[in-house]
């Protein structure tokens, strides 16, 4: 696993200045290509191949397009999205296949030369970019989205369990009064306005607890440094505070400990903080995360298996015909983020 020292050994940066890089301090001027490293880095040591792997040119058995819904710049402020897609490339080096990136213009997406054999499609993508993807190539995986299961495989993550995992954990160690980080609204399948899926589920099981307090929710991007804003703004307020948090993504967790760091509360003595999708990051904060892991190695590569299932090949056994969704169960990752309340919290 990735470590700040490993990384700095590989990047020249300071274990410190990398830390300040990953919560977003809006002190230091870094540029998108220093954080562009360092996220870069911190998936190359997690990685199970070697570069001089992926140096090869293998005979490709099959060329694969993939689509993007961020652009490179929006993938450091959601490096989730940064890491499936590194992954999904590592994927097809492991396959054999060819990686195609699609290039993405106003009203959908195109393939700059040849044709493919079939399409991974990383994120979410409004109607007409599907049927722009769909004139591409009709064997389409969506990939952290399902927007027409009848028709379209699909890799998704069965966000319901990951919070009840997370919220019964937290209320194992004693926690009562928890608290959410994240936005109330974010787009859907479909790329249109929706309840965000994390939130949502976390209101439910508190209410099924009888236990939720909306004083404890914390609307904000799921970006690092409008998270800190976010929760200092909430420190401020001077309210009662949660004994727990739990955040939507890995950014907002990152932004949450610069903020409450900042205000001198301590992580977990004060406020346990509980992450949602484990990237390499998690491991790099003081302290390290504990986190929902959405395990998006397997995630990717069960995209580019899919899409390997679909295409027909010599032999005898048919392509697959019949679409699948893949819903995949996420794990809890206890670190050293987490912990009993005080005891006058009890």
């Amino acid at each position: 696993m990735a470590t700040l020292k490993e990384i700095s050994q590989r990047t020249g940066y300071s274990p410190a200045t990398i830390s300040r890089i990953l919560t977003g301090d809006p002190a230091l001027a870094v540029s998108d290509e220093a954080r562009k490293r360092v996220l870069e880095e911190a998936g190359k040591l997690n990685y199970a191949a070697t570069k001089s792997r992926r140096g090869r040119a293998p005979k490709h058995l099959l060329r694969l397009a993939v689509a993007e819904m961020l652009t490179p710049a929006e993938q450091l402020q959601d490096p989730f999205y940064l890491y499936l897609h590194d992954h999904v490339e590592q994927a097809c080096v492991e396959q054999k296949y060819a990686f195609l990136p699609l290039e993405r213009g106003e009203t959908g997406f195109s393939l700059p030369e040849g044709d493919c054999g079939a399409a991974v499609a990383i994120g979410r993508f409004t109607p007409g970019q599907v049927a722009s993807l769909e004139r591409i190539t009709p064997r389409l995986v969506f990939l952290n989205s399902s927007p027409d299961e009848s028709r379209f495989d699909s890799v998704v993550l069965n966000y319901d369990l990951g919070i009840r995992l997370a919220v019964d954990y937290l209320l194992s160690l004693g926690h009562r009064r928890l608290g959410f980080i994240g936005p109330a609204w974010r787009l859907d399948d479909r790329r249109e306005p929706a309840p965000e899926v994390r939130r949502a589920s976390f209101i439910a099981q508190m209410e099924r607890h009888g236990l939720y307090d909306p004083r404890f929710l914390i609307d904000t991007p799921m970006e690092a440094r409008p998270t800190a804003e976010a929760v200092t703004a909430f420190l401020a307020a001077g309210g009662p505070l949660p004994t727990a948090f739990l955040t939507a993504n890995e950014e907002t967790a990152l932004g949450a400990v610069r903020a409450l760091s900042s205000a001198g509360l301590s992580i977990p003595c004060d406020i346990s903080l509980l992450s949602f999708n484990d990237t390499p990051l998690s491991q790099l904060v003081v302290p390290p995360l504990t986190s929902i892991s959405t395990h998006v190695e397997e995630m990717a590569r069960a995209a580019v298996r899919l899409a390997g299932e679909r295409v027909p090949t010599p032999g005898p056994v048919p392509a697959r015909g019949l679409p699948v969704k893949l819903v995949v169960p996420p794990s809890l990752v206890v670190r050293e983020s987490t912990g009993a309340p005080r005891p006058e919290a009890w």
